[in-house]
């Protein structure tokens, strides 16, 4: 019988604290295109999409942060992570330090697919205001008809 204790493991749901475990989880996540909500408490502050660019440990230099353009994960910015299998197979991840918590899921497509109410939208423009004119160059004699070589 051994006394070194097995490691532990894990299906489908989780909780990690351990720095290799948390860098090992969010590796597929690397490169992709990422839905994100900031919560403070139960507190919902901030939501986006952004791009991963790159996920470190054991850089205390590098920050941990969330834009459009570019997310950065330093996982010894957080206590622990906790991860859940949603119904269609992808992950949800939460990143947790203190009353603090980033929740990150895969956006197939650009779209997230847990919260519709951060989906991107088409931007609507109301045109009934404005009329459209058409103006013509100093050779143009609005003469539709042309000659042929």
């Amino acid at each position: 019988m051994s006394s070194v204790p097995a490691a532990k493991f894990f299906v489908n749901r989780g909780i990690v604290s351990s720095r290799v475990d948390l860098l090992n989880l969010l590796r597929p996540l690397e490169k992709q295109t990422v839905a994100y909500r900031y919560f403070r408490g139960h507190e919902l502050v901030s939501h986006g999409l952004g791009w991963v660019e790159k996920i470190v440990a054991n850089e205390p230099e590098t920050s941990t942060f969330f834009t459009p353009l570019s997310i950065c994960l330093n996982v010894d910015s957080f206590e622990h992570l906790e991860f859940e299998t949603r119904p269609d197979q992808l992950l949800s991840y939460r990143l947790v330090q203190g009353d603090e918590a980033i929740v990150i899921e895969f956006a197939a497509g650009g779209t997230p697919a847990a919260d519709p109410s951060i989906e991107p939208r088409q931007l609507e423009f109301d045109a009934s205001g404005y009329v459209q004119m058409e103006l013509l160059g100093p050779d143009d004699t609005g003469d539709e008809q042309g000659s042929l070589s």
